[in-house]
């Protein structure tokens, strides 16, 4: 227990000499008989000092007692948590990023043993159905860490010659050599265990895989032999390939996913042995997030417009019942929601814009008895007040979030900024606001818009495609038509309006700029300036041809007329730019040519580069530049500081 009371003392002197820290639960992992909730856990200090150092942590359910904490190497990070099925053993991932070192351990109690250890990534510990191996998604002597959204590697040599692939590779739990099993020349995106222990479900695809995940096949992986075989070809994106008990058919979600991150779609079946898959939740009003079987039928969370539900599926019947429904943020190791063996009780880290994450723990029954078995961050304060907003807008009901500061004075007004996500599939749910632009600019009295236009998730698959190849033009009406919302609800000043992204929202800001003046300052991160050009430099071309119908080369025209640089000469309000030197997704040169046209134009333009960064900033240092540039911009030019 020594390292639970380091861990208890770091809080403290935290505590006492500056900001109140946040604890983080992340991974969170539930035990099969419900009793257990283990995560890697963290005391985040809230001022951009320094990256937290997790522990992994197991707790009581039933209490949150803290059992057990296991902290073998100090400068590594840790994740992807998982009990085996009997849960007496805990399978979990360390990483030294200095090193590259990645060492796979399994603990019981005192004991904490490292069962494989090499130089590369290592993700997803799966247990096999009766415990004997532990299954894994690895890259031995990977050139960069997983994912686009990550820093890329540098561009020399022989260009896409030798990609990093995913594989699918198993170790014995009582010890042994650590074997690669699906073939070299694939990449594995996601991947579950068939109910009989010889072989996987996963969504894979041939060649370079922080580009390919847009055209992966639902396949089987045989673990005797490694030999991969099609199951489907998904008519979009695919994601939590899940076997059914029974072994006879997968299901998975299915929709128009921008990112392979965040999820969102219909549920689809497909039978096992091959064929096409059916989707059995059609018109469904709502964004599937994540999935999960037991006992014979799927449990799956869903964004249905500003609530997250939890509804159950009778694959046979197709009939939906939901169990429960809130505004909250949810979070595991496996999407949502981490359940236990039987599907009786789930466990979640919950928060919302207004309350810091905490465990909760509940019979899935009856979740109005859902408690929160933590109170770690129970005396920590909002740093907003949150009101979900719905408007109409040509046809569409739409809905955001607007976050008030929480000193409003009476007959006052306040500047307002516009936030535009990323994707554009995706969308903004509860979440506490941890340091960032958001909880800056509130702390120094503006008003926040954070909207889910068309093109969004959570109305359904026809509204998440309603701006296929429309990029900036419904989406952009909703947005402006939801600002008008929001100023007849808030004392805001429609003369002292801001607008800000990343990402697609990077690109939506420099879009705006071209389309109307109403917004007086911007701040674009990691933006598109030129879709033509984009489509040639970033390393995720395959993205593009679901939302523009095909590439650069099919069909320039749509290309051009989206791209903000054909339309440049009517931006004149001033915008700060930032993006990562080493950005896979959206190229430092797309930053570079809007810098460059605005500049040329006179227009009051700010680039930083930061270096070394990929698509997500992970520096504190950079974050911090990029809030203090974004605060120090809007206040120059909304408010006169």
């Amino acid at each position: 227990m020594l390292a639970a009371l380091a861990l208890a003392l770091t809080t403290q002197v935290a505590a006492a000499t500056g900001p109140a820290p946040l604890h983080l639960f992340d991974n969170l992992a539930l035990s099969p008989d419900g009793q257990q909730v283990a995560s890697s856990e963290a005391d985040d200090p809230q001022d951009l000092s320094r990256t937290p150092h997790h522990q992994i942590v197991v707790r009581r359910a039933r209490d949150g007692g803290v059992e057990r904490v296991y902290d073998p190497c100090p400068v590594c990070t840790y994740g992807d948590v998982a009990f085996s099925p009997d849960g007496s053993r805990l399978a979990y991932i360390a990483r030294d990023k200095k090193t590259a070192e990645v060492s796979v351990h399994i603990a019981a109690g005192a004991s904490d043993q490292v069962a494989a250890s090499f130089k590369g990534v290592a993700e997803k510990p799966r247990w096999s159905p009766d415990g004997t191996v532990l299954a894994l998604k690895v890259v031995v002597n990977a050139k960069k860490s997983l994912g686009a959204t990550s820093a890329g590697a540098a561009q020399v040599g022989d260009i896409g010659s030798d990609p990093d692939e995913a594989r699918i590779a198993v170790l014995p739990a009582a010890g042994g050599q650590m074997r690669l099993v699906s073939p070299a020349d694939t990449f594995i995106y996601e991947y579950d265990w068939t109910p009989d222990g010889k072989g996987f479900v996963a969504s894979a695809a041939k060649g370079d895989g922080d580009n390919n995940w847009w055209v992966a096949e639902l396949a089987a992986v045989d673990l005797a032999s490694g030999q991969l075989r099609r199951i489907a070809k998904p008519e979009r994106q695919l994601n939590f390939p899940r076997s059914a008990p029974d072994g006879k058919s997968v299901a998975y979600i299915g929709g128009l996913m921008s990112d392979f991150g965040p999820v969102g779609g219909d549920i689809y079946l497909a039978p096992f042995a091959g064929g096409a898959a059916e989707d059995i939740t059609p018109g469904f009003k709502g964004s599937f997030t994540s999935l999960a079987w037991r006992g014979g039928k799927l449990l799956a969370t869903a964004l249905v417009g500003d609530q997250t539900e939890i509804i159950t599926i009778d694959p046979k019947t197709r009939r939906m019942t939901t169990l429960w429904s809130a505004a909250l943020g949810l979070s595991s190791g496996e999407g949502k929601l981490a359940f236990d063996a039987t599907g009786k009780i789930v466990a979640s880290t919950v928060s919302d814009f207004e309350h810091a994450p905490e465990i909760a723990v509940a019979p899935v029954k009856d979740l109005s008895l859902a408690r929160r078995i933590t109170q770690a961050n129970a005396a920590l304060p909002a740093f907003a007040k949150a009101t979900s907003v719905h408007w109409s807008n040509e046809g569409f009901t739409v809905q955001g979030w607007l976050l008030a500061p929480l000193n409003v004075e009476p007959g006052k007004t306040y500047p307002l900024v516009v936030q535009v996500h990323g994707g554009p599939s995706s969308a903004v749910t509860p979440s506490y606001l941890r340091p960032g632009m958001a909880r800056t600019l509130l702390a120094h009295g503006y008003y926040v818009f954070l909207p889910n236009p068309r093109g969004s998730y959570g109305q359904g698959e026809a509204f998440t495609r309603a701006n296929v190849r429309d990029f900036g033009g419904g989406d952009l009406r909703d947005i402006l038509a939801g600002v008008d919302a929001v100023e007849k609800i808030a004392p805001v000043d429609e003369q002292r309006l801001g607008i800000m992204g990343h990402s697609y929202g990077g690109f939506m800001t420099m879009w705006t700029l071209t389309q109307t003046h109403r917004f007086k300052a911007a701040v674009a991160g990691a933006g598109i300036a030129n879709w033509i050009s984009y489509y040639g430099e970033n390393g995720i071309d395959q993205w593009m041809i679901p939302f523009f119908g095909g590439s650069a080369y099919d069909d320039p025209a749509i290309y051009q007329k989206l791209s903000p640089l054909t339309h440049i000469k009517s931006a004149t309000t001033p915008v700060f730019l930032y993006v990562g030197e080493r950005d896979v997704e959206c190229p430092a040169s797309q930053s570079v040519e809007y810098w460059h046209a605005l500049r040329d134009l006179g227009t009051p333009v700010r680039l930083l580069i930061l270096e070394g960064e990929g698509h997500g900033i992970r520096e504190p240092e950079h974050e911090k530049a990029i809030n203090d540039g974004a605060l120090a911009w809007f206040d120059k030019y909304l408010t006169g500081k």
